[in-house]
């Protein structure tokens, strides 16, 4: 009986000394055949069992590094699978998505939608603002909607760039000093790239709302998605940034990437309509590059995936062919173009 309880304590110290990959992050419980929903956590697998080479992620994960990037994880099937920090970061680092934000911004006003709040996106932006006071408009600023504002087509002569932030910064209204930019375009007529858009439909779906944006994302989407300890900066009328602001670790940035993966759907709750995922994730207009546009989504049509891109190499990239996810954040000043690796290194890794 001695020898017994010698080796039950024997073994119960070395599992308590055992180091844990995932310490911080409770594991959900699986039941085999069930589509996994990871709100308390993301359970793990080897990349074998879920058909990656591990040997083949471990070179992406040190050409990652060469990259100047700070998280790289791989998510398939519904687990995560390689998961990597560089640069003195860890799982429960909160990284600034930059306009990854962006994507958050387009999902919170297709739910709007979904729920009546907003009726159409093809509702005009001054009907949609009507607190709006503009020195100046036109005929052409008039005919510009919200689905403007999720294409990037809003017609703005807008300049991307720090110049403008800074000015958005230094402005009492946000939504009016976008909104008071001349018009270089017919809405509808042209891509061109513009976060201050972004801005403008947030302030929208705020105001339909009922001026309580950060409430309602965390009823709709945070909370039930269980993405917690966030950050979502606002403007000066405490409007939620539209093209930025927000902060997450890349474990809950993966969550928005599986809410798309899994048609809007998450443990039973349909969160987001299918159709808006499908109009979303499909090119809406062309950007005169070699991907398109959807609603505040990026599409790569050759791999067949649609990507939240943001400023330094912030990405969540989703491949539904393959019921696959991959994230990765990096910090500044470093700025790296992720998307080599995913076609290079990531998805070649598919073995099954």
């Amino acid at each position: 009986m001695t020898r017994i309880l010698s080796l039950l304590l024997l073994i119960a110290l070395l599992c308590a000394c055992a180091p844990t990959p995932f310490p911080d992050v409770p594991v959900a419980s699986v039941a085999p055949g069930e589509r996994i929903w990871p709100t308390l956590g993301w359970p793990t697998s080897t990349p074998e069992e879920q058909g990656l080479d591990s040997a083949r992620l471990d070179r992406a994960a040190q050409r990652a590094e060469k990259m100047g990037i700070a998280s790289l994880l791989v998510f398939r099937h519904g687990y995560l699978v390689h998961e990597n920090y560089f640069a003195k970061t860890k799982a429960n680092t909160r990284f600034a998505m930059y306009s990854v934000t962006k994507s958050f911004t387009s999902t919170l006003a297709g739910i709007a939608v979904d729920q009546g709040f907003i009726s159409s996106i093809d509702t005009p932006v001054s009907e949609a603002l009507p607190n709006l006071d503009l020195k100046t408009t036109s005929p052409e600023k008039n005919q510009m909607t919200l689905r403007h504002l999720l294409t990037m087509t809003s017609g703005l002569d807008w300049k991307e760039g720090d110049p403008v932030y800074r000015a958005m910064y230094a402005s009492q209204n946000w939504v009016n000093y976008v909104m008071e930019i001349p018009m270089s375009e017919k809405p509808g007529s042209k891509f061109l790239y513009c976060s201050g858009c972004s801005h403008i439909l947030s302030a929208a779906v705020h105001q339909a709302v009922q001026n309580d944006l950060p409430s309602f994302a965390e009823l709709n989407l945070f909370g039930p998605l269980g993405i917690t300890g966030y950050y979502w900066e606002e403007d000066a009328q405490s409007i939620p940034i539209g093209g930025w602001g927000l902060n997450l670790t890349s474990r809950d940035m993966a969550k928005l990437g599986y809410l798309y993966l899994n048609k809007g759907q998450w443990n039973g709750m349909q969160i987001l309509s299918e159709a808006w995922i499908d109009a979303a994730t499909q090119t809406q207009v062309e950007t005169g590059d070699d991907v398109g546009y959807g609603y505040q989504w990026w599409v790569d049509s050759e791999y067949e995936a649609y990507y939240a891109s943001g400023r330094y190499g912030q990405f969540i990239y989703v491949v539904p062919r393959l019921d696959m996810i991959v994230v990765t954040t990096t910090l500044p000043p470093k700025d790296t173009w992720a998307i080599p690796l995913f076609h290079d290194e990531i998805i070649p890794a598919i073995i099954d």
